[in-house]
């Protein structure tokens, strides 16, 4: 009954807050509304000296980043910055006039790529298949320092990178910068006349950091999609038959002295070892494309990023950087993770295919991997289990799109490597209603069937009261999840209301599932304020509350955490968080007053000088034996 009477309190609250800060709906620009660039086709391609020198440029008739949006909403841009565009059979061009009162305070530097978005910048959102769903977004600093993301709903996926080609210089007026993305390097309809949408934004960061775009973006509107403009004039930019080869072959021979103590010692060269393979891509149109890897090469990916693994009881999460992984990601990702393509970790070969045809978006994964890695799940903690066993995976997606920002899909994963399988299935879906709610779900079933071999894994912690236990005895079992989110942007109040149950012998070995035995309710508010002639442009504050319970009733967490946020003039973000309430049954042993705060400091008042704090003090639970609290 003490579960059943949480769950009436936390919705009777729901209902609550979403009768008093009901506001006025947001509304989608009708198409015809939308302001429009014009595409002018040039003949051959152009040599990008970020100038805008060549003549051809004039032949584009210019639009304006009129507006500002940030920190101020729909009034005058500070600045002016002009964007043309062009476009021929292989690439598509941007060309920006970015102008400023003072160019010697313009912000800029040489860092690594997707590093400069504290600085000035400018970029390009390309809707390709118009239908507010997915967009590239694409830009660069005034030193030509590229960074790209792929936006999905209102997610921004930081790890994507797109071939493209930039230059950029400053003048006494500013600076001018060029962009040309390869139609080969973008995915959009089969079509002789295109549809796109486009957005132009610009970054100014001075005293407030100051955001600027072409269209009027109402900020209580969550589709940020929706408020972009159109581009008329694009024809004839289909990609027919494109075929890229990529093969590869390594060889390596170490050696070393007989006798190291010996400096006259003879030197001895070991085994000569080498190592080919490759990859294909196929693209017989531009909405549908094929690709394989043999025996892949990841060695020049980008090195993870150290996380800190003490005190923590779970698996650490590490974002996907293999390009291969990458291309399609975003259609298989979802709120729990149920497929994480790391978990295919060192394949002697995969294949993919992914395309789009009006609504439907499909992609199907195959990969047949040489050391298998098992992420094990349980109520407390996880185990991370590397082997050297083989296995054979597949992942299948289909999308359906009906709506701006609204969808219906469905997904499978399977595993196979000898007599063991796990098989994953279900269905996810979101919809967006009264302009800025969103209702959210996701429901997954599994079957496993564990390997029985116990010298690969063997733990006697068992999973929940079901008698079935972590080691790998061969047990076989099923499982399901379900979530269920509702969700309100807003300019000045937001929330995210959810409910999350997770059964103890749900596992999904293709995704990245650390813990089961579940059931967790969640409650987060934002309210924020604008204070006109302030030394503050914006400040909050946030509640996060939640009750966290296993699938027998018993009560594991409860936390009331706020939050105070606020954005100084001076390019200065300080964020102070409380627990107030933080309880917790851990190991059996119950912990109460769990208190700490935490500051987090970010600062760049000059482009020279960038300050970055961030602390945590209080209590914590010690989660290693034996379990304690300490300071």
């Amino acid at each position: 009954m003490e579960m059943r009477s949480h769950k009436i309190l936390f919705v009777s609250c729901l209902s609550l807050f979403n009768v008093v800060n009901a506001s006025a709906l947001a509304i989608d620009l009708p198409d015809t509304a939308r302001p429009a660039i014009r595409a002018v086709r040039i003949e051959s391609d152009l040599k990008l000296t970020g100038k805008l020198d060549d003549p051809r440029w004039n032949l584009a008739q210019p639009v304006d980043i009129n507006y500002e949006f940030i920190p101020k909403e729909a009034t005058p841009a500070r600045q002016q910055t002009l964007v043309r565009m062009l476009y021929n059979s292989d690439y598509v061009y941007f060309g920006y006039d970015v102008r400023d009162s003072n160019p010697s305070a313009i912000r800029a530097s040489y860092t690594d790529r997707d590093k400069f978005f504290a600085e000035d910048w400018v970029n390009v959102v390309l809707d390709t298949y118009g239908d507010f769903q997915r967009a590239y977004e694409i830009g660069l600093n005034p030193y030509a320092i590229q960074g790209d993301l792929f936006m999905s709903g209102s997610n921004e996926d930081a790890n994507f990178d797109l071939v493209w080609e930039s230059a950029a210089s400053f003048n006494d007026h500013g600076w001018t910068a060029e962009i040309a993305i390869p139609l080969k390097s973008l995915r959009f309809p089969s079509a002789p006349v295109q549809h796109w949408n486009i957005g132009f934004f610009r970054n100014y960061p001075r005293e407030s950091d100051v955001q600027m775009a072409w269209t009027r973006i109402d900020n209580d509107n969550p589709c940020f999609l929706c408020q972009t403009g159109r581009v008329e004039g694009l024809e004839n930019v289909q990609s027919v038959n494109s075929v890229e080869v990529l093969p590869y072959v390594v060889g390596q021979q170490s050696g070393a002295l007989v006798d190291n103590t010996n400096p006259a010692s003879s030197f001895q060269n070991g085994m000569f070892r080498a190592r080919m393979g490759g990859g294909l891509r196929y693209a017989p149109s531009t909405d549908l494309s094929f690709e394989a890897v043999i025996n892949p090469d990841f060695s020049q990916v980008e090195s993870d990023a150290p996380q800190i693994s003490v005190n923590s009881n779970f698996g650490l999460f590490y974002p996907e950087k293999r390009p291969f992984f990458l291309s399609g990601a975003d259609l298989f990702q979802n709120q729990t993770q149920t497929f994480y393509s790391r978990t295919i970790n060192n394949p002697g070969a995969a294949a993919r295919a992914m395309g789009e045809y009006g609504p439907v978006t499909f992609e199907y994964l195959a990969a047949s991997e040489r050391n298998t890695p098992f992420i094990i799940p349980g109520e407390e903690t996880s185990d991370f289990v590397a082997t050297n066993l083989t296995s054979f995976s597949n992942v299948a997606r289909v999308r359906y799109d009906f709506g701006n920002e609204d969808y219906l899909g469905s997904m499978v994963t399977t595993r196979n490597g000898g007599a063991a399988h796990n098989y994953v299935g279900g269905l996810d879906w979101n919809y967006k209603f009264w302009g800025n709610y969103y209702f959210r779900g996701e429901w997954f079933y599994s079957d496993t069937r564990e390997i029985n071999d116990t010298t690969v894994f063997s733990d006697t912690r068992r999973f929940g009261t079901t008698g079935r236990d972590a080691a790998m005895n061969g047990e076989v079992y099923e499982g399901n999840e379900s979530l269920i989110m509702l969700r309100k942007d807003g300019r000045d109040y937001s929330f995210n209301a959810q409910y999350l149950d997770r059964s103890a012998l749900f596992q999904a070995q293709d995704g990245f599932i650390p813990n089961n035995n579940l059931r967790t309710a969640t409650l987060q508010q934002t309210y924020l304020f604008y204070p006109d002639k302030s030394l503050i442009d914006r400040w909050g504050v946030s509640l996060n509350t939640g009750l966290h319970f296993n699938r027998e009733g018993q009560k594991k967490e409860q936390w009331i955490s706020p939050t105070l946020n606020a954005q100084f003039k001076g390019q200065t973000n300080v964020t102070v968080r409380y627990y107030a309430l933080d309880e917790e049954l851990y190991n059996g042993v119950q912990f109460d007053n769990v208190h700490r705060t935490e500051i987090q400091i970010n600062s760049r008042p000059v482009n020279e000088f960038n300050l970055v704090f961030d602390g945590l003090f209080g209590r914590f639970i010690k989660r290693t034996a034996p379990v304690d609290l300490g300071e």
